[in-house]
């Protein structure tokens, strides 16, 4: 159920640039803001990934999701099932965007894998910018980075579901290259009809 709530503006707040080789080496991603119609000052900021002493800020990011779309009774997450599972298991990966030494957007993702492409893909689960910091690039530098670790593990494809009503979201990833799986219906057992049908 990804989300995708930063709204990007880059005649206001700048676009993605090249990296320099020491850049790139330090995981720094460079954005370059348009000031006026003269000359460009550049911006710095970071990706980097979680680490196991950041469970309490990733699931301060899932209940920032949850808040949003007035879902918050429905997490069922806690720090010790998110230690367990991205960490103690490795099932899920967590990348964060730094803005001054401090996280403002989150990504969570993991592998799946397609048989008729014969190879995993990226599952993108959650991506999540703060309200404050929306329009200023974090949400398209955390999917490019993921696009980008795509690339590196060799992956057939990338996929995530969003929702129907968040329409700028679908036309970023349109603007992106991305198709809507139209054909495709999402089904899902939860836990408790897991336990039920496996009692049977």
């Amino acid at each position: 159920h990804c989300r995708f709530w930063s709204c990007l503006s880059w005649f206001e707040s700048g676009y993605p640039n090249k990296q320099t080789p020491a850049e790139i080496s330090a995981g720094v991603f460079v954005i370059k803001p348009l000031i006026g119609f003269h000359g460009y000052i550049k911006r710095i900021m970071t990706i980097r990934k979680a680490e196991r002493k950041d469970v309490p800020l990733i699931l301060a990011f899932i209940r920032g999701i949850a808040k949003y779309e007035k879902m918050e009774n429905e997490v069922l997450a806690t720090e010790e099932l998110l230690d367990e599972w991205l960490f103690e298991k490795g099932i899920g990966e967590v990348i964060f965007a730094m803005d001054n030494g401090r996280e403002v957007g989150f990504a969570l993702y993991f592998h799946n894998f397609s048989t008729f492409v014969g190879k995993a893909g990226l599952y993108l689960e959650d991506l999540y910018v703060y309200p404050e910091h929306r329009g200023k690039g974090y949400g398209k530098a955390l999917f490019l980075e993921l696009v980008k670790t795509a690339v590196k593990r060799g992956c057939g494809r990338m996929e995530w579901v969003c929702l129907n009503w968040n329409q700028p979201s679908i036309d970023f990833y349109h603007s992106m290259g991305a198709v809507s799986m139209d054909d495709w219906n999402t089904y899902r057992l939860t836990e408790d009809k897991l336990h039920k049908l496996a009692a049977e």
